[in-house]
């Protein structure tokens, strides 16, 4: 066999949504660095909702790559690996910048940890961090899963795009409401939560919906049409709340759904 035979099997389409991807990841983190250069979350407002823009074309371009490889019968490893890097920068790296800088900026170190008042900021990186590393095991997770032939029906733990879009359209709500404010005060703890909440569902084994039977053949009644006609007509209106509720309704509902199958048992 050949050295040919040996190179990976690279297709442009797919691979090329996944560069999109990555380079959504890129510019939002180099837009989250120029926010750090602002004394407050004023003035570093309109730099984090740029870089929060990023984050949800990356999961755009996400949702193409798979949905092109699949498609077209051009899924291959390289592809599967390529993804999954570029899932570590968008959706891993690139919150976990925003949520320290934006999100966590106000939460500090109890005093008995911090006798000499220096205000080190030992809870933000250690969230955002306890995030960061969540995603990067449900990646490998998801990985060695694919090997073995366990990913065809729902995912194993809510996949990373669907958390950082989650973290991501809270946090672009939590700010604009905080139209003329320097901090997110309590909104801070209660956003601090709801991140580690979210790193542990990444690494539990809730089943959430994948979607991937969804195709170009789907076939659909009326009133389904009608229901996607209006969400996407409210996406386009208030793209950032509706964004938002999409995903809270996607983290929550399977929580409840498991426990009633759990019942029933």
């Amino acid at each position: 066999m050949g050295q040919e035979d040996q190179e990976p099997k690279i297709y442009l389409l797919p691979n090329l949504m996944t560069a999109g991807n990555l380079l959504c990841g890129f510019l939002a983190i180099l837009t989250i660095f120029k926010g750090m250069q602002a004394d407050d979350l004023l003035g570093a407002k309109n730099y984090y909702q740029t870089a929060m823009l990023y984050i949800f074309g990356s999961c755009f371009f996400d949702l193409l790559d798979g949905r092109l490889a699949r498609l077209g019968g051009q899924e291959s490893p390289f592809g599967q690996e390529f993804d999954s890097l570029a899932d570590m920068v968008s959706f891993g790296l690139a919150p976990a910048m925003l949520v320290s800088r934006a999100v966590l900026a106000d939460l500090q170190l109890p005093e008995i940890f911090d006798p000499n008042g220096t205000k080190e900021r030992g809870l933000t990186w250690a969230i955002a961090f306890i995030y960061l590393l969540c995603g990067g095991i449900r990646l490998a997770r998801f990985n060695c899963l694919a090997r073995i032939g366990s990913t065809s029906g729902d995912f194993r733990g809510i996949p990373i795009p669907m958390a950082a879009g989650f973290i991501a359209s809270l946090t672009f709500v939590m700010i604009s409401l905080a139209e003329n404010d320097r901090s997110l005060g309590l909104w801070s703890f209660v956003l601090a939560g709801m991140i580690l909440g979210v790193s542990v569902l990444m690494v539990s084994n809730v089943r959430y919906p994948s979607f991937k039977k969804i195709d170009l053949k789907t076939k659909v009644n009326v009133w389904t049409l009608l229901g996607f006609a209006l969400l996407l007509g409210l996406i386009v209106k208030w793209t950032i709340y509706t964004s938002a509720a999409i995903f809270v309704v996607y983290l929550v509902l399977p929580l409840f759904l498991g426990r009633k199958k759990k019942a029933k048992v």
